[in-house]
C-alpha cells in the first residue's frame, strides 16, 4: 500500500512539473493587433474577463491626455475592471501613441463618421470585439475621462447607431474643440468660452452624421466646478447638446444630492438610467473621476447586470 501511495505522489509531482496541473492563467490586459481600418496607428487593448456572459456587453474606455491603456486600467478606472469581473463585460481600451498621448477630438477627420480619425480607429476596435465576443450590440457603451471624456462625446455623436449610452467625466460637448489649423487643442472651448443655444451644439453634433435620423445615445456627464483645465460652463454646455439631441428641454425632471456636495440633475427618464444625467461636484477641479464615482456610471451605462 505504502509502495503504491509513493508511486501516486511521485505521479503528481511529475505531472505538475510538467505544468498540467497548473492554474489557467488569469484575465488580464492583452495588445491586439490587426483589428482593422486603424488610421492615426492607435494601440488597442482589450480585457476579457475569466467568465464572460454569454451576450456580454461592451465597454469602450478612453484614457486621458497622458495617458495609456494600463494607466487607466490598473488606475482611475479600475472599478470598471472589478465590475467586468463581476457581470462578465468585455472592455476594449484605445491607446493613442502621438507624442503628448492625446486624443484628436479637434481636425475636419476626427469629427465626422468614417473620416479617418481616431474615432475611425475605435470604431475598428469595437467592431472587431463585437465579432469576436459575441457582444450584445445593444448595450456597446462608452465613458472616458478628460480627453477621453471629450472622445466619449464626439463617438456618440458620431456613432449613435452603435451606442446605447457614454459617461463623460470632465469633458467637453462633441465639436467643441474643433480646429482648422491641424491643432488638438482649443483654448476657446477649454476656457468655457463656447457657449452656443442648445439647438447649435445639437445641429453640431449632427452635422458629424448628416442625413441619421434616429435615436441618440442616452448621455452621464460629469464636472468639477473649480476646473481650470476644461472649465466648468462646458459642462452646462454638454446638457445642452444632449437634452436637444435627446429631443428634451433644459428645465430637469429631477434633482438630486447623492452626496452633500453633489448636485445631480436628470433630464427625461428620471430613472437611474436616465436620459441624460448631470452630476456637478463642488469644489472639485480636473481629477475625475474619484472614489465611488464610477459605482454610479456602472449603474446608468447599464452594466450592472
Amino acid at each position: 500500500m505504502r509502495r503504491i501511495l509513493r508511486a501516486f505522489l511521485a505521479l503528481v509531482l511529475v505531472v505538475t512539473a510538467a505544468g498540467f496541473a497548473q492554474p489557467a492563467e488569469a484575465a488580464s490586459l492583452t495588445r491586439v493587433t490587426g483589428f482593422g481600418t486603424n488610421p492615426t496607428n492607435l494601440n488597442m487593448y482589450v480585457y476579457v474577463p475569466d467568465r464572460v456572459a454569454a451576450k456580454p456587453a461592451l465597454l469602450v474606455l478612453v484614457h486621458y491626455c497622458g495617458g495609456s491603456a494600463s494607466s487607466v486600467f490598473g488606475w482611475n478606472g479600475k472599478d470598471y475592471v472589478t465590475a467586468a469581473d463581476r457581470y462578465g463585460y468585455v472592455i476594449v481600451l484605445p491607446e493613442a501613441t502621438r507624442s503628448e498621448k492625446c486624443f484628436d477630438v479637434s481636425t475636419p477627420k476626427a469629427l465626422k463618421r468614417n473620416g479617418g480619425g481616431d474615432s475611425t480607429g475605435i470604431m475598428s476596435m469595437v467592431s472587431y470585439a463585437k465579432s469576436r465576443y459575441n457582444v450584445d450590440p445593444a448595450r456597446v457603451v462608452v465613458s472616458g475621462f478628460s480627453s477621453g471624456a471629450m472622445m466619449t462625446n464626439v463617438l456618440a455623436a458620431e456613432y449613435p447607431d452603435v451606442f446605447a449610452a457614454g459617461s463623460a467625466f470632465s469633458g467637453v460637448p462633441a465639436g467643441c474643440f474643433a480646429t482648422t489649423n491641424g491643432s488638438l487643442w482649443n483654448s476657446t472651448c477649454s476656457g468655457g468660452k463656447s457657449i452656443k443655444t442648445a439647438q447649435q451644439w445639437g445641429d453640431l453634433a449632427r452635422s458629424m452624421y448628416p442625413g441619421y435620423t434616429g435615436r441618440y445615445p442616452r448621455m452621464q456627464l460629469w464636472h468639477g466646478t473649480t476646473d481650470t483645465t476644461l472649465s466648468y460652463p462646458n459642462f452646462g454646455e454638454e446638457i445642452k447638446q444632449w437634452t436637444n439631441l435627446n429631443g428634451l428641454g433644459q428645465t430637469p425632471a429631477f434633482t438630486d444630492h447623492p452626496q452633500s456636495s453633489w448636485t445631480r440633475t436628470r433630464y427625461g427618464n428620471t430613472s437611474t438610467q436616465a436620459t441624460v444625467e448631470g452630476v456637478s461636484i463642488a469644489g472639485v477641479g480636473h481629477s475625475l473621476p474619484m472614489t465611488g464615482q464610477l459605482a454610479y456610471a456602472i449603474s446608468f451605462l447599464g452594466l450592472d447586470h
